[in-house]
Parts: C-alpha cells; structure tokens; sequence
C-alpha cells in the first residue's frame, strides 16, 4: 500500500524523572519505558489521524524494542523499514526536567540499534506512491550512517515526486549548531514544506532577522511554506500571506512530542487539501494536546478527539 508519509531515524523508549529538578548526575526516581523516537512520535500521531504512516528506523532483539513495535503494531503503523537488529540493544533516552521548562537529555543511541541506521535500509517499495517524506534534523544528527541515509531518502523521494517537508529539531547534544546547518542545507533547500523555531530559522539562514530570513528562503522557492513554531503561541505561516495562527492554553504535563505531533498534523492536513492556515491551526491542536498527559506518545490523539477538542475550545 502506497504512504501518505514516510520518516527515518531513532527508534527509542524514554525513561524519564518523576519530578522536575531531578538533575541526572544525581540519585532519583525515574518513570517508563515509553516507546520515543521525533519520527517514531510523528508517525504514530500520523497514523492515528487517518493518515497511511510508515517509518525507517531500527531498534535491539529485547523488551524495550517490543515496547516501541507493541505500540506501533497498536496504531497500525507500516513497519516495513523497521528493523529488529540481535547484536545490538534498543536506544534509550534518559530525560530530566528543569524549572524553566528546558530539558536535558542522556542519548543511548549511537552504539544502539538505533544508531545502526544507514541507507541499506531504505526499499524502493517504501517509496513507490509516496506521497510526503518528513526529515528531522534529530534524525540527522546522530552519525554520518544517519546522514547518509537521509541523503539517499531525499533522493528517492524526490524521483518519485513526493512532496519534502523538514522540521530542523536542533539538539545540539547530538551535533554541533554550526556543524548542523552545513548539514541542513540540502534539505532545507528542497522542503516544500519547512517547519523550525523562530530562533532555528534565524541561525540556520545566517541573518538575525526573521522576515528577511524567510525573504532569503522564499526568493530561492516562492512556493516554499513556511511554518514557524512558536509552542504555546501558536505559530506564523508564511504562504500567499503572512498568517499568525494563535495556539491552544492547556495544563502541560509533559512536553516531549509536541513539536512531532504538530509536524503530522501539520502534513495530515495539507495532504488531505486544507489550506496552510487551516492545517496550522489543526497542528496547533495536536501539539497542544501532545502536552497533556505522560509520555511521548500518549498525548498523540486520533482525529475524531481533535476535532472535538478544537470544538469545545472555540465554544467556551
């Protein structure tokens, strides 16, 4: 069956502190596993939200890669590029949060399973009608194998037509800022479809100013979207106009994934013919409520749950 979306990258379970300001250096109570991983986290809610989703990724022969599978099996996501690896164990990745609402993290990912992804992985049948290929920069980032597979995903997609959307998702515990924006480039060039920060978006173009940031990106491909993320804010298209689509007030729980599950309904959306602002604001409900309650995938929720949420916010 041809997919909607398709995605790579690592594929892992998050064990994360019971409390905030619960430093990881020291002794304290840790919650989980939870099945993680940006592309893992985008796919599911993609998958929930109607949309036909697979991803690329791999994770270890042991209980913590029957945790993310179970999940993915659970939300009939297309496992075709998902690969279980017997010499290697499945990546983890340990959270702590702070007081100012940042997050520090400790990756198991590189000598993982999940750090095993390389370009052997990518089928032509995973590309054959594919209509969308979403790329995070996290994804990106874990090592030259990751890289590489990403190049080799954009070319295929590309072969066939699909549409390329990429959300940078700098964690600058995986690579250097400076060293991702030499490897961004190709693919912010080629999105149809860019989803950053404000700040990202800033650094990553080289200029201070985000209207002229975006002048530059757009000058080079005016049919180029745009769609600044601005968390509870909402966010800022940039299409035939300049569009600030205001966000979602609910009591944060736990943050991880919301930014992944903008990301699909973002595409979700667009893909079914909404219009930018239209699919944005659908986004800015998945993200908000991506933030409601524990674990990466548990606020991801399916469309007849967004549309009544979007509904009785707007009635109150």
């Amino acid at each position: 069956m041809a997919l909607d979306l398709l995605t790579f990258g690592e594929a892992l379970v998050e064990v994360m502190r019971t409390e905030v300001s619960r430093p990881l250096d020291r002794p304290a109570l840790f919650t989980g596993p939870y099945p993680s991983g940006a592309p893992f986290i985008f796919t599911v809610q993609a998958a929930r939200l109607g949309a036909q989703a697979g991803a690329v990724g791999a994770v270890g022969a042991d209980k913590f890669g029957k945790c993310l599978l179970d999940q993915l099996e659970a939300d009939g996501v297309d496992r075709r590029g998902v690969h279980t690896l017997t010499d290697y164990t499945t990546g983890v990745a340990f959270i702590a949060y702070n007081d100012d609402g940042s997050r520090d993290f400790v990756f198991h990912a590189r000598h993982a399973a999940a750090g095993q992804l390389s370009p052997k992985m990518l089928t032509p049948e995973l590309f054959d009608g594919l209509r969308c290929l979403h790329v995070t920069g996290s994804a990106l980032s874990m090592h030259d194998g990751a890289l590489q597979t990403g190049l080799r995903a954009l070319e295929m997609a590309q072969a066939v037509g699909a549409k390329i959307s990429f959300d940078p998702n700098i964690r600058p515990q995986l690579l250097s800022p400076e060293r991702a924006k030499d490897v961004f480039a190709p693919f912010i060039a080629a999105a149809d479809v860019l989803m950053p920060t404000e700040q990202e978006l800033q650094f990553l173009v080289g200029v201070p100013d985000t209207a002229q940031a975006v002048d530059l990106l757009r000058r080079a491909n005016p049919d180029k979207l745009i769609v600044m993320t601005k968390g509870a804010d909402g966010c800022t298209v940039w299409h035939s106009e300049i569009s600030d689509v205001p966000g979602f007030s609910v009591e944060e729980v736990d943050p991880t994934g919301a930014g992944d599950c903008f990301d699909a309904g973002f595409l979700v959306r667009w893909l079914a013919g909404d219009d930018p602002v239209k699919a944005a604001r659908f986004a800015n409900a998945c993200g908000a409520l991506a933030v409601t309650a524990m674990g990466p995938m548990a606020g991801a929720k399916h469309l007849s749950e967004v549309q009544a949420f979007m509904e009785a916010y707007h009635a109150n």
